[in-house]
């Protein structure tokens, strides 16, 4: 982290602040801040967020200054904009309806190939995880690339005012969160507010096919750079990509086109920060997608099993379902899918809408996890239709699986299905050994 000086973070006032036991009184500066005790070092400053307070001690013993804020979201703020203000990174933010974390994961993948990058861990995005990655700020950082995630309206607004973007990257507008704003519409003006947040000479990168997204593209002192869905052309793990008009080719660690239409949108970003699409590949070879986004795991009898369900919309279930015929081949295909949650008062339509796209695509096994999804399978009495009222209640329909199937595990994450694909494959072993 860039050094900050002691007396400076004194001077903040942001509750119960404690310098390491035996420390000189002397001025010295705190180069981290961190909110797990196992990780804190000398140096550094713990934060006790939530029953953090219940390791202060642990992190004192660790050689840690330790702070108990007297208000947790105002003290991290207020330590990530100090942190923000002493460097000269561009900083990118990330925000979307779905996609934000493959996009951030790829995006900080590409430009790390080509200058010191710094990119948020899995999917901190919210009041505690935006400052948190702000403050692994290090004096040489040249790329710092965030996520922002609202549940309403101001949310980004005020994670904006911490990391102060240069460059914005909307991975799309859809359905989301709808039973806090109401409408796609509003959708839009809540994500919006990054671009608003940009500074003069700020660039936006935004979808093409967003026509909710237009009326707040009106600014004339920022460049607006769109990607097109359509300008990505490919098949297994070799794509091509037009990028300012530009033919890029990249071998991906993945198959799925709508993440290859967010390597789009990074690669659109990278391209405004100056960086080389000719030594893209290096980026794209060093790409790691955070946990539960499309991880794919053989099983025995030739099938697998694919991990999407860190959280679940409209928009992403449909690109889960359409890479999964993709990925599937001649294989039986198996969609056990969760609710959808916060869609208000469409959510009933939302998931009608999945339950024809299913019977569309002919997935002859659905197993619907939760109450509204008893939209997928209609009458539950047809063949290969399943509906069980939550996770707990999952095991026994579960007996359906063959050896060779190809199977989506996709929910909201509140459904809590991300440790069922690890059940499949424990469950698997016995058909090897039958």
């Amino acid at each position: 982290m860039i050094p900050i000086r002691w007396e400076e973070i004194e001077a903040l006032d942001l509750g119960k602040l404690e310098r390491p036991p035996g420390s000189a009184s002397e001025a010295a500066s705190i180069t981290g801040i961190k909110a797990d005790s196992r990780f804190v070092r000398p140096g550094d400053l713990f934060v006790a967020l939530n029953t953090g307070v219940e390791h202060v001690a642990d992190a004192a013993a660790r050689g840690a200054a330790t702070l108990v804020p007297e208000d947790q979201e105002a003290a991290l703020a207020a330590l990530a904009s100090l942190v923000r203000s002493r460097s000269d990174a561009r900083v990118v933010a990330v925000v979307g309806s779905t996609g934000k974390t493959s996009t951030k994961d790829i995006l900080g993948a590409l430009c790390s190939a080509q200058t010191p990058t710094i990119w948020a861990e899995a999917s901190q995005n919210n009041e505690i995880g935006l400052p948190l990655t702000v403050c692994r700020l290090e004096p040489e950082t040249r790329v710092l690339v965030t996520e922002m995630g609202m549940r309403g309206l101001g949310q980004i607004a005020a994670l904006c005012e911490i990391a102060r973007p240069d460059l914005v990257v909307v991975s799309s507008i859809g359905p989301e969160h709808l039973e806090l704003v109401g409408t796609v519409e509003r959708v839009a003006e809540a994500n919006a507010e990054a671009i608003v947040s940009l500074p003069p000479g700020g660039v936006a990168v935004v979808p093409a096919d967003s026509p909710e997204l237009e009326p707040h593209l009106a600014r004339t002192d920022i460049e607006i750079r769109r990607f097109d869905r359509s300008q990505v052309d490919g098949a297994g793990n070799d794509w091509r990509f037009v990028v300012g008009g530009r033919d890029v080719r990249l071998r991906l660690p993945f198959t799925a086109r709508h993440m290859a239409e967010n390597t789009l949108a990074a690669l659109v970003a990278y391209d405004a920060l100056g960086l080389s699409l000719d030594a893209a590949q290096g980026g794209a070879d060093a790409i790691r997608l955070s946990r539960w986004r499309g991880e794919e795991a053989p099983l025995p009898g030739g099938g697998l099993v694919v991990n999407d369900a860190y959280n679940a919309n409209p928009t992403s279930t449909r690109a889960a379902l359409l890479d999964l015929v993709e990925r599937a081949g001649p294989r039986r295909r198996v969609a056990i899918l969760g609710e959808m949650a916060e869609l208000g008062d469409a959510s009933h339509r939302y998931h009608e809408d999945v339950g024809r796209l299913l019977d569309e695509l002919g997935i002859e096994v659905v197993i619907a996890v939760g109450g509204a999804a008893t939209a997928y399978v209609g009458d539950p009495s047809r063949p290969g239709r399943l509906h069980v009222p939550d996770v707990e209640a999952l095991d026994s329909a579960l007996a359906v699986l063959a050896p060779g199937d190809a199977i989506l595990v996709k929910a909201s994450r509140s459904v809590g299905l991300e440790g069922i694909p690890a059940s499949i494959e424990k469950r698997s072993r016995a058909w090897s050994e039958s």
